[in-house]
């Protein structure tokens, strides 16, 4: 199934995105039921909010007026403290072209072929639904599967919930689904989440991944 998003992208810009928000569902709702969930953990147990973040609008030239939060370290600019890189994933020289942090940054994250990274964990609500990014190719067609991963008392529990097929120059992707909605109802209001990407084939950059805390 492919899938776009409803948000207009910059022409020759959009990159092919393969979506399964049911999946990702059915897969929170098995688990709840076999008692993988709710998703405690010693920060989040009991808690109804999350930390307030700082907002910023960095998809509205591309017809998004959402406000989003930058994941933690999700510029590659500072410390990846909290990150976890594989399979030759590594930060290089070499940023997204449009300044959507505020400065132009000068580095992003190359996921050569069959490489992997993954966020730190951050405290989720309901209204954190969904996340963007940007993306390209480096110069071969490159696929990149994005999984949203959830804290459970049992482990870690992945998700796949996209495969994104980026272009030759940067662009952001479309909206990815989190799944928090009903994460965050078993979990009494909150959730503990990860972001991980993996280069599926070819070779591909990401740079500046943000969060939607709607209604925040």
């Amino acid at each position: 199934m492919v899938a776009h998003s409803s948000r207009p992208t910059a022409p020759g810009r959009r990159h092919r995105v393969s979506v399964s928000l049911a999946g990702t569902l059915a897969a929170l709702t098995l688990a709840a039921f076999s008692g993988v969930l709710p998703l405690a953990s010693a920060q989040a147990a009991g808690a109804a909010t999350c930390p307030s973040v700082t907002l910023s609008q960095p998809f509205l030239q591309w017809g998004d007026s959402n406000s989003y939060a930058l994941v933690p370290g999700g510029d590659f600019e500072g410390s990846l403290s909290g990150w976890s890189l594989s399979g030759g994933a590594a930060r290089v020289a070499g940023s997204e072209s449009y300044a959507v942090t505020g400065t132009l940054g000068s580095s992003s994250l190359a996921l050569p072929a069959g490489a992997s990274v993954q966020s730190p964990f951050m405290c989720v609500s309901a209204s954190d639904q969904t996340f963007r990014f940007f993306a390209r190719s480096e110069g071969t067609a490159a696929t990149v599967r994005a999984q949203v991963v959830y804290e459970t008392p049992v482990g870690n529990l992945a998700i796949p919930v996209g495969t994104i097929s980026p272009n030759v120059a940067w662009a952001p992707t479309a909206a990815l689904q989190t799944g928090v909605a009903l994460a965050s109802w078993l979990s009494n209001g909150t959730a503990q989440l990860a972001l991980r990407f993996t280069s599926l084939s070819g070779s591909a950059r990401i740079d500046d991944v943000f969060i939607d805390p709607r209604r925040r």
